[in-house]
């Protein structure tokens, strides 16, 4: 004779609960894994070359910019009266074109 009890089995559904809960946690690791991989391998070089901005734009005598944007060596500034400028990566004005809006 033993003086161990023996551990009550849990009921079935239990039980199934309870390999439904771990095969979730499996999956989920699993999912948390995959998805910090394809971050870490798609994500686009952190390392780039920012693009070079101008030291200073001089805007023309009563324009107020509302947006700037740029690109791969200018740089655009929306003004208030409608109008475009396109800066050189030097900061000097290149263009200036008048929006025509609807």
């Amino acid at each position: 004779m033993t003086d161990t009890p023996e551990e009550p089995r849990l009921p079935p559904s239990l039980r199934l609960l309870k390999a439904l809960v771990i095969v979730l946690m499996i999956t989920m690791i699993c999912g948390v894994i995959t998805v910090v991989g394809l971050l870490v391998t798609r994500m686009p070089n952190a390392n780039a070359a920012l693009p070079i901005l101008p030291s200073s734009l001089s805007l023309p005598a009563g324009k107020t910019a509302l947006a700037v944007t740029m690109g791969q060596g200018w740089v655009g500034v929306v003004t208030q009266d409608s109008h475009f400028l396109v800066y050189n990566s030097a900061g000097t004005l290149v263009q200036d074109v008048t929006l025509t809006l609807p």
